[in-house]
């Protein structure tokens, strides 16, 4: 009996024993799953962050402004929809009494390589808001310990987590979608950076019309540049079976998705042909089709609201139109450094190898404008008759809203925000 006694004090003495140790690991389990939940929150944070940051960089001189707007915006609750952490009840880069976090100033930088070096020194970052193309962010947070606290050594810690994030513009896209399907040819086809085009200056893009007598430049450019587009109609589309429609879509707000690329984008190396029923007009006839006018409609919607002048009879214009608000910045503007609008006035257009309405066209690359108002206005004549509208040379300055950087090979090209670590 008195064996059996023993044996029962040592079972209870060794199971008060166990006690602290079972409390330690089911503290440890607990706070350890803890912790990487909010180190998991924390990254998933960074990245928004620095993929919103990053789609603001597109090279003008209010860039990196944006850009941190953009960032802090992203984890704050002006927009509703806060990044948070800890089961989405802690704000990053606040303080709440108990828990602390910083969230440091997002850093620009020109490369890529510049931005995934560690250790960054300020004279390794972007010279200028026009020149940052990728973002580095940094936020950091106190994770509240909840069972280690009950130990003494551990009482009234918390955890520092801390997460890191580098996204930026890509290589140069060989599928490009959302873009305006405007085609032209280039100027200098050996000019693989521009294709002949000089940035900065501005060029009247009018479409494209056979024989002589073709209109002139609009005032204010330098020379007239023929454009045809590219054969988008999509006959399965229910709401707006009409060409003009579809077309007037495209000048305001680009290709709209499909689940066919090939309606939704333009591929380098890819043949297009002009639109249907758009064959080039002789240039004395000063008249464009039905189709182009719906286009310039389109693209007169980013300098004003509603209806713009001469555009009432495209079918359906209330419902296509109605989402569509001009750009925040209707300015003329010298230099594309100085535009400070929300890039609605930016259209991408593809470079083809020669001009041909029934004709194959075989694109080269992608290139951008800014549109720019007529002379005197802040508005775009959808009425010309010749299909005019000024547009300001820029390169490839702004990153795209989607396609892809696989299937072709070129050096130069617009790309888009993607998350480089």
């Amino acid at each position: 009996m008195c064996a059996v006694r023993e044996k029962a004090a040592t079972s209870i003495q060794i199971l008060v024993l166990l006690i602290p140790v079972i409390f330690a690991f089911m503290g440890f389990a607990v706070d350890l799953g803890r912790l990487y939940m909010a180190r998991a929150e924390l990254k998933t944070a960074a990245n928004a962050m620095a993929l919103a940051a990053a789609s603001e960089l597109i090279g003008t001189a209010t860039a990196t402004d944006a850009a941190t707007t953009a960032y802090v915006l992203s984890v704050t609750e002006a927009n509703g929809v806060a990044n948070k952490y800890d089961f989405g009840g802690l704000t990053i880069g606040e303080t709440n009494g108990t828990l602390a976090g910083e969230l440091p100033a997002p850093e620009f930088y020109e490369t890529v390589s510049a931005a995934l070096e560690s250790g960054e020194s300020p004279g390794s970052q972007a010279a200028g808001a026009d020149t940052a193309r990728h973002v580095r962010v940094t936020v950091s947070a106190e994770a509240p310990l909840t069972f280690w606290k009950i130990l003494p050594f551990l009482t009234g810690q918390n955890a520092t987590l801390r997460s890191e994030a580098i996204a930026g513009v890509s290589a140069p896209l060989c599928t490009a979608c959302g873009i305006e399907s405007v085609a032209v040819a280039p100027l200098d086809e050996t000019d693989t950076t521009d294709f002949g085009f000089i940035p900065g200056t501005r060029y009247t893009l009018g479409y494209n019309c056979q024989g002589n007598g073709a209109p002139g430049p609009l005032v204010g450019t330098t020379q007239r540049i023929p454009y045809l587009l590219a054969n988008k109609y999509n006959e399965n589309d229910l709401v707006f079976t009409d060409q003009n429609t579809q077309t007037f879509r495209i000048g305001g707000a680009g290709l709209p998705a499909n689940s066919t690329s090939t309606l939704a984008c333009l591929q380098v190396n890819a043949v297009e042909s002009g639109w249907a029923e758009t064959t080039a007009l002789t240039c004395q006839n000063v008249r464009v089709p039905g189709q182009v006018l719906g286009f310039m409609c389109g693209l007169a919607t980013r300098f004003v609201s509603g209806i713009p002048n001469g555009c009432d009879n495209i079918t359906s214009i209330d419902t296509a139109g109605g989402a569509y608000q001009p750009d925040a910045d209707i300015e003329d503007r010298e230099t594309y450094e100085e535009y400070t609008g929300n890039r609605r006035r930016v259209i991408t257009v593809a470079v083809v190898d020669a001009l041909g309405s029934g004709e194959a066209m075989t694109v080269l690359g992608f290139r951008q404008f800014l549109l720019e108002p007529n002379i005197n206005t802040t508005e775009l004549d959808a009425t010309d008759t010749g299909g005019r509208f000024a547009a300001l040379y820029i390169g490839s300055r702004m990153p795209l809203r989607g396609g892809s950087i696989a299937g072709c090979s070129i050096a130069t090209g617009p790309g888009k925000v993607v998350l480089h670590r």
